[in-house]
């Protein structure tokens, strides 16, 4: 994959209403993001910045005004015992992270209103451990990584760009060490997970091992658009590979899943956030 091109811009608003379940309001510092993950949902994005869905990781664009617009927001809101997420279509931690500090100015913001409510973080990035410090200041946070695979071979397969696995899980170990609430993010559910159960089993004993207790796990979104640019990317693989990838898109495949991590999820005490495997209809 080609380096993404940076853009910065500017943004009307930045705490803005959440279209998610478990959170009130989010904050994308970021449109755009560089792990071009093939399987992101979030891809969609891309018509708002008048790019293409197969553009999907060429591109980032930096929101440089948010402090000043965020610190606005913030001053006269009425409701920060509200849930905030960052980030929903974005990797808040992603390399840019690293020179614009958006995530960071964000997270400095709601400390210095006073935010009471849940802040919650997902990212697949073990650059999340700088801000351990910042974290313990909340009243109330959570901080989640997405973890596919324990197999680092895979998850560069499908997340291009994005750190390995093995560094991920290193991260909500010291996250966890630290004493800060962590969560794991499984999802999408790579389809060999059915065919190869004692795969799942390994990514729980390793996940367990981290001291992460609360799970999320998803289904694969096989929406149309991710299906075409998720099939792009993979037409090259093993014949059995895509396979796998086809019979995903049926009932009876989720439902041999869900009877899979069921089973798994009865020896381990992982709580299952959300009470069922989350899926998306097309």
């Amino acid at each position: 994959m080609a380096e993404s091109i940076v853009k910065e811009i500017q943004a009307k608003s930045i705490l803005v209403p959440s279209k998610l379940p478990d959170a009130d309001y989010v904050i994308n510092p970021y449109v755009g993001c560089a792990f071009g993950c093939s399987y992101c949902y979030a891809s969609f994005m891309g018509r708002f910045v008048n790019k293409k869905v197969e553009d999907w990781g060429n591109y980032v664009f930096a929101k440089v005004n948010l402090p000043e617009v965020l610190d606005k927001e913030l001053r006269n809101f009425k409701h920060k015992d509200k849930s905030v997420f960052l980030s929903s279509v974005t990797d808040p931690y992603q390399g840019v992270e690293q020179k614009y500090r958006l995530t960071l100015s964000s997270l400095e913001l709601l400390l210095k209103h006073t935010w009471q409510g849940t802040v919650g973080i997902l990212t697949k990035s073990p650059l999340v451990t700088r801000d351990i410090d910042l974290f313990k200041q909340f009243p109330n946070i959570e901080v989640g990584l997405t973890v596919t695979s324990t197999d680092d071979s895979v998850s560069r397969f499908f997340e291009q760009a994005a750190p390995p696995a093995s560094l991920r899980l290193k991260a909500l170990k010291t996250l966890h060490d630290a004493g800060i609430p962590t969560y794991a993010f499984v999802g999408p559910l790579l389809p060999h997970f059915s065919a190869t159960p004692h795969k799942l089993k390994e990514l729980f004993d390793v996940l367990a091992g981290t001291g992460v207790r609360q799970l999320y796990i998803e289904h694969i979104n096989l929406s149309p658009y991710i299906r075409k640019r998720l099939f792009a990317h993979i037409k090259g693989a093993d014949r059995e590979i895509l396979k796998t990838f086809y019979q995903a898109q049926t009932d009876r495949y989720r439902k041999e899943l869900d009877f899979v991590i069921s089973d798994m999820l009865k020896r381990y005490s992982f709580t299952l956030r959300g009470h069922d495997v989350l899926y998306h209809n097309e």
